[in-house]
């Protein structure tokens, strides 16, 4: 299941974590970790990694933990809460996330994530509050 679930977010043909350039390079419930290299694409007007891009990781890491909670429960997870603080500019160069979980409950879960530089200089650090959706609540989401 782990394997598939890698597989599945690094063979996506299009979406924000392919578009990002982002690898998944491990995930189990205990700890998801990825790497990408910073190109324009990730730049603000200034020239550094725009936040929003490390929000995105942030929350993505999360999501891809959580979910493995929460699957074999039957349950689909949904972000709720996503408090990221940019520590550090980049402008260049490999960064690497590495996500762990705070809390793993039956219908929430928080989860921590760090985003380092090559020098493995913490850059960014965010957490992530999601909520755990069973069947019921799954099929009543819109769209």
């Amino acid at each position: 299941m782990i394997e598939d679930l890698i597989a599945h977010m690094n063979g996506q043909p299009s979406g924000w974590v392919k578009e990002m350039g982002i690898t998944i390079l491990s995930a189990t419930p205990d700890e998801v970790t990825c790497a990408w290299e910073v190109g324009e694409k990730h730049h603000q007007s200034f020239g550094i990694v725009h936040g929003g891009v490390h929000c995105g990781v942030v929350e993505t890491l999360a999501s891809v933990g959580a979910a493995l909670v929460a699957m074999p429960r039957g349950q689909r997870v949904v972000g709720l809460e996503n408090c990221t603080s940019f520590l550090r500019a980049v402008r260049r160069g490999r960064l690497t996330g590495v996500a762990r979980p705070v809390h793993r409950g039956r219908r929430t879960q928080v989860w921590e994530a760090w985003i380092r530089d090559e020098q493995g200089r913490l850059v960014a650090q965010g957490r992530v509050r999601l909520l755990c959706l069973g069947q019921a609540e799954q099929e009543a989401l819109p769209g």
